[in-house]
């Protein structure tokens, strides 16, 4: 599906004042002259520069492009599938993440999403594991992200 720039531009511009709103809230730190709202204030307003630009664009092409170009794909049903698999799959973290952890979850949407692209299974499974061995060390050890353990939760370290 293809939105019309000026569509695109006002949901950004949007994105950008409720950033700045948000950012205005943020508390003052004592004795320094910038606080912590200063850089996404910064980026707000940059976001709804460039905003009105692609409004300004889009207005300009509104003859000649429609607002709303549905694409060939969306009557695909290999390609709605996977559309809702990705969809399914991230609800299905959000709801079983917790209690079933991350290396389950993300080797099981991983290898369902493989699957879903005609990956040979073999290799579907071996990536899907390394691959959520590598993202987990990546936020877990070397962000610091708190990744849920789950059933492994007996190996917690």
């Amino acid at each position: 599906m293809k939105l019309n720039d000026a569509i695109v531009g006002l949901l950004l511009a949007a994105l950008g004042a409720a950033i700045l709103v948000y950012a205005r809230g943020l508390p003052a730190i004592h004795g320094q002259q910038y606080g912590p709202g200063v850089f996404p204030s910064l980026i707000a307003m940059t976001l709804i520069a460039c905003a009105a630009i692609l409004v300004w664009s889009g207005w300009r092409a509104r003859a000649t492009q429609h607002w709303i170009d549905i694409a060939d794909w969306v009557g695909s049903r290999r390609h709605l599938g996977a559309f809702w698999t990705v969809i399914g799959a991230t609800i299905a973290y959000i709801l079983f993440g917790e209690k079933l952890g991350f290396f389950v979850m993300g080797t099981a949407i991983l290898l369902t999403l493989f699957l879903m692209l005609r990956v040979r299974p073999g290799i579907a499974a071996v990536t899907a594991v390394v691959a959520t061995a590598v993202i987990w060390y990546a936020f877990y050890k070397l962000l610091r992200v708190p990744l849920p353990w789950g059933l492994f939760n007996f190996m917690a370290f």
